[in-house]
This record gives structure tokens, C-alpha cells and sequence, in this order.
């Protein structure tokens, strides 16, 4: 994406579309303009579900989760109504797991629960498409339970505000460049990359989205 002059000042995509254009790490942090960083998803991108779970897949396995989120939160904006909860389900669970590694351990802690919930929802929507729906919120429980009991449990700085930026964009509130100017300020700018001292490893966490995917 290229960095845009505009009238209000803010960045957008080639289409004009607001989007901030800092570079981020594998995890979604905001690196300084020109560093570099790992290329963004592209918005609105109109997958099936059967590519959305292999592109999912594949960022998940490479410890990119905050970007599969983004793949999640194409499919339930371009999806039938039917399946919102099922796609805004997996969207948190990735966001979750983002903060988990990122040590947010109170913010990745209620979106691995919440997405677990939204799942409980979806059970046949998620078994048309092979999704193993109870075993992701297993995971994800599982997860939150650990995250907040590990090492750095009381790390919490700025994840309720980061919860906010991109955990709720799977709930529609927030999206574009105002989603990341807010995980900007929940980060702090962080210039890093990987794991946080605190974090979870996000490969050795990537959860199996499919039954079939063994």
C-alpha cells in the first residue's frame, strides 16, 4: 500500500480508502514510516471459504496471526449473515492469540473467550466447512487460561485499549486506519518484532482451524 497525501491529512490506500500505511511487524505492531515491514493484508478481498481457511491457515502456521485476522474479517463483511458469527468467531480468536504473543495477557485472554462463545454459535455452520468448532474454543480457553497465568500475567498495559483497536474490529467497531491508529497508541509504537518477552511463542500457539488439517 502507498502512503497517500490527502485532504484531511490522513493516510489512504490506492483507492482512497483510509488506511494507515505504517509498516508492521508479523504481529500487527506499527514499525516507523519507511521501515521495513511485513506486506498487509489487502482489504476486501472477496475469498471462498475454503481459500479464506487456507490463506487463514497459512498465517497462522507462519506466526502471523493478526493478519490471518484480517482474512477472517474479509470473509464475514463479504459472507451471507448466516455465517457472521463463524467468521467474526475465528477473526477474534487470531486477534486473541495476537495479543496473547504480543504479552496483552488481559486483552488476548477475553477475545480467545469471546471468539470461543461466538463459536458455540456457529457449530453447524463451521461443521459445513470442515471448521473443528468445539476443538478451536477448547484452544482457545485452554489458551486464555495459561496466558493469564504465565510469566507476565500482570502485564496489561494498554490491553483493554488494544482490545478495543482490533479485537472488536471482528464486531464491527472498528476498522481501516482508525483500527490502527488506536493499536498504534496500544502498543505504543513498538518497533519489534516476534514475540514479546511475555508473549506467547504465535507458531508454536497456531491453533488447526480444520478437522482434515492434521
Amino acid at each position: 500500500m502507498n502512503r497517500t497525501a490527502s485532504d484531511d491529512g490522513r493516510d489512504r490506500d490506492t483507492a482512497g480508502r483510509a488506511r494507515s500505511a505504517r509498516p508492521r511487524d508479523g504481529l500487527g505492531r506499527p514499525l516507523p514510516y519507511g521501515a521495513e515491514g511485513v506486506p498487509r493484508q489487502p482489504e476486501g478481498v472477496v475469498r471462498g471459504p475454503a481459500e479464506t481457511l487456507r490463506e487463514a491457515q497459512r498465517l497462522l502456521d507462519a506466526g502471523m496471526p493478526f493478519h490471518a485476522h484480517e482474512v477472517f474479517e474479509d470473509a464475514w463483511k463479504s459472507g451471507p449473515e448466516s455465517e457472521r458469527d463463524l467468521w467474526q468467531g475465528l477473526a477474534q480468536l487470531a486477534v486473541g492469540l495476537t495479543h496473547a504473543a504480543r504479552g496483552n495477557t488481559t486483552g488476548g485472554a477475553r477475545l480467545l473467550r469471546r471468539g470461543a462463545a461466538r463459536l458455540a454459535d456457529a457449530v453447524p455452520e463451521a461443521a459445513a466447512y470442515g471448521i473443528d468448532a468445539d476443538g478451536l474454543a477448547a484452544w482457545a480457553r485452554e489458551l486464555a487460561a495459561r496466558t493469564e497465568a504465565g510469566p507476565g500475567a500482570s502485564n496489561a498495559v494498554g490491553a483493554e485499549a488494544g482490545a478495543s483497536a482490533i479485537g472488536e474490529s471482528g464486531a464491527g467497531t472498528a476498522s481501516g486506519s482508525e483500527a490502527d491508529g488506536e493499536a498504534d497508541a496500544a502498543t505504543g509504537g513498538a518497533a519489534t518484532t516476534g514475540a514479546s518477552a511475555a508473549g506467547v511463542d504465535p507458531v508454536a500457539e497456531a491453533p488447526r482451524l480444520r478437522r482434515d488439517d492434521v
